[in-house]
């Protein structure tokens, strides 16, 4: 067995390191790939190093089982997939080796000349380092151009970030299949050129080391400026806890210094943390359930500082050029488990993260204002973007890519898609479209959630799904195909969006394709579901699947006519080879009908289990009497049906238990 993507054949992955990061990583390749057979080598010279890994990633394992993240034969796959061994010559036959060695050149250098000696052209060599550039670390090796770092996050096995850093040689042709290799194994990877740190390193220990310089101020003690940064940046844990977490005094205090001299002269490793590191010692923190209390002024100050630094830092590196502003603003955001900063100077006002940076440089000389801030300041915000648009082929593939939400839909994204289709409405080179998902979980979760929380009267329900409508009906009425690759499962408005398009594919086999949950927590489909979806597969089937609510397989929606085919090989190559046959007139892919569609008889009497009452109700009426109008007509009855729900109790009812209790406790509605 192997796992297979485009021309890559993995039968085995070595990882070199049994330290901190090391096994972590290997758990990752045997959770994504053990399914296909791969073996996952974990190799140390440290028989000690060994055992200890071979204990952590067990335990992991088992702790998976205990939460039901794993089966158990799942798990059982897993610990067989993994070999641990001191043996170099284990490493032979392998397809992949991540080092994961200590952050030392001469040592990266030794592994990687002795990886050479064992495996052939073909191998690809990942470093995780953290800071190290590929060039460095790899300038010993006859074939650079199969050789660059994949940065890992702490925890690597759950952490979804890989920073992807190509050195000068490394072949672009590789690189873009490894950015799409570590996306269908579950992972979330951003291209960064190659410069020291990387880009999401200098922002992390840039905020530790604003921490350490207000400790070393007086400023606060350890716990309330850990409890500062929490509150001005967003993060799950303070910078000190995190460096206590990681071990990360050692490998910040090299850092810091390095960047000094290789990026900017304000990178510096405070005397504390030099002392820290030499004896060894972790910082003061709070336990775990303390609470940290700080006076307003000491808050304001620290705030202040931490705000002015993580948006300055941010700034800094887009100013380097090394990456790009979409992916770091959403890295920074998932791998350090913060405010995205980009997407948060913009909440706060682009003219007051200004200021609070123009204060930050002031008081630090050595920091120089980033040029990029006056831009955009001058924009009036930061430009984002939370799609990815690029031709295939003389078709534009759309990507969602909102990975932290699985894709999920709000009016910013449904915008940008507009506005990319928009863009090449006149292009002649393009033929058509294809709209897909970041990832392999999800084509699209559904509508966010919080945005439809903060819908208070019908007037705004109405208005809300009017304006998911009029982008959904641009869609369905644009003068070229549009082939929606549904990646994974559609839920809500995943799925309003792909019956929008002409025709829609999916990957084959996936138990969860479709599911509309919205009566689930008390209202209904307010972008076209309940009109497209009963023009599509009939009044009755379309009923049933609508009110109560159920999930549709792949398979039962090729057989119902959902989507046109699923798909065995890479389903965008599949989607755009759909969307040209379909431009060319050698597919022919029957519209949506406009006009009424024949209805028999009255609704029939469905079981429908703890679900609201009320809002079947409102649901009937929108599919039934929406079947005897036009789609235009249908869809304005479906908007002002959505509205009405925000009069029932039930609405209120549901969408709290999904915010308190999670997408699987029922709700306890009252039929009202």
């Amino acid at each position: 067995m192997a796992f297979n993507y485009k021309s890559l054949n993995i039968t085995k992955i070595s990882v070199i390191g049994a330290g901190q990061i090391g096994p972590d990583i290997a758990l990752h390749f045997a959770k994504s790939l053990s399914p296909n057979g791969v073996s996952v080598i974990v190799v140390d010279i440290s028989p000690e190093a060994l055992e200890k890994a071979k204990a952590k990633t067990h335990k992991k394992i088992q702790k998976g089982v205990e939460a039901g993240a794993f089966k158990p034969d799942q798990a059982e796959k897993m610990k067989n997939a993994l070999v641990f061994s001191s043996d170099y010559e284990n490493v032979r036959g392998s397809q992949i080796v991540v080092e994961a060695a200590t952050e030392d050149e001469n040592i990266k250098d030794k592994i990687f000349r002795q990886v050479e000696s064992l495996t052939d052209d073909t191998c690809i060599y990942l470093s995780n380092s953290s800071h190290m550039q590929p060039e460095v670390i790899f300038r010993n090796i006859k074939n650079k151009s199969r050789c660059l770092v994949a940065h890992y996050f702490f925890p690597a096995e759950i952490n979804p970030v890989v920073e992807l850093v190509p050195g000068k040689e490394t072949d672009d042709t590789l690189l873009n299949l490894l950015l799409g290799f570590y996306e269908a194994i579950g992972k979330v990877p951003i291209k960064v050129k190659s410069s020291y740190g990387y880009a999401i390193d200098p922002i992390f220990e840039g905020i530790c080391q604003t921490a350490i310089m207000c400790f070393e101020k007086g400023w606060g003690s350890e716990k309330e400026i850990d409890a500062a940064a929490m509150k001005a940046l967003g993060q799950g844990i303070g910078p000190f806890t995190a460096l206590n977490l990681t071990g990360g005094n050692p490998i910040t205090a090299h850092g810091l210094d390095e960047m000094g001299k290789l990026l900017m002269p304000w990178f510096k490793t405070p005397n504390i943390l030099h002392e820290k590191n030499q004896k060894k010692e972790l910082w003061n923190i709070a336990q775990r359930g303390e609470k940290v209390e700080l006076s307003p002024e000491k808050e304001t100050k620290l705030v202040k500082e931490f705000q002015g630094a993580f948006f300055a830092l941010a700034s800094f590196i887009l100013d380097i050029g090394i990456a790009g502003i979409n992916d770091l603003n959403m890295a920074c955001e998932m791998s350090l488990v913060i405010r995205p900063p980009f997407s948060f100077m913009n909440k706060i006002g682009i003219n007051k993260a200004y200021d609070l940076v123009k204060d930050f440089c002031s008081a630090h000389p050595s920091f120089p204002f980033p040029k990029v801030l006056d831009k955009a300041k001058a924009d009036g915000g930061w430009k984002l973007k939370d799609i990815v648009a690029a031709k295939n082929d003389g078709v534009l593939v759309i990507t969602i890519r909102r990975p932290k939400v699985l894709n999920a839909l709000n009016l910013e994204v449904l915008g940008q898609i507009k506005n990319e289709m928009e863009n090449v409405k006149n292009d002649s080179s393009v033929k058509a479209i294809v709209i897909t998902g970041f990832g392999t979980k999800a084509f699209v979760s559904g509508a966010d959630l919080n945005m439809l929380a903060s819908l208070k009267t019908p007037e705004e329900g109405y208005n809300n799904s009017h304006t998911f409508q009029s982008v959904l009906n641009y869609v369905e009425s644009y003068a070229k195909p549009v082939v929606c690759a549904m990646n994974g499962f559609a839920f809500g408005g995943g799925n309003e969006l792909a019956m929008s398009c002409t025709a829609r594919i999916c990957k084959k086999g996936l138990p969860v394709l479709v599911c509309q949950p919205e009566v689930n927590l008390g209202f209904i489909p307010g972008a076209g579901g309940t009109q497209r979806l009963p023009r599509i597969v009939g009044v009755e089937k379309a009923a049933e699947i609508l009110r109560t609510a159920r999930n549709v397989s792949a398979k039962e929606a090729a057989e119902i006519g959902l989507v046109f085919k699923e798909a065995d090989g890479d389903l965008v190559n599949e989607a755009v080879k759909l969307a040209k046959q379909i431009a060319t007139g050698e597919i022919k892919i029957k519209a949506i009908p406009k006009e009424a569609i024949a209805v028999n008889g009255n609704p029939k009497p469905l079981e429908i289990g703890h679900l609201s009452k009320k809002i079947d109700e409102i649901i009937v009426k929108a599919i039934y009497d929406g079947s005897h109008l036009s789609l235009h007509e249908g869809l304005e009855l479906e908007s002002r049906m959505f509205g009405e729900c925000l009069l029932t109790e039930d609405m209120k009812i549901g969408m709290e238990n999904f915010k308190t209790n999670g997408p699987r406790a029922k709700a306890n509605f009252i039929h009202q």
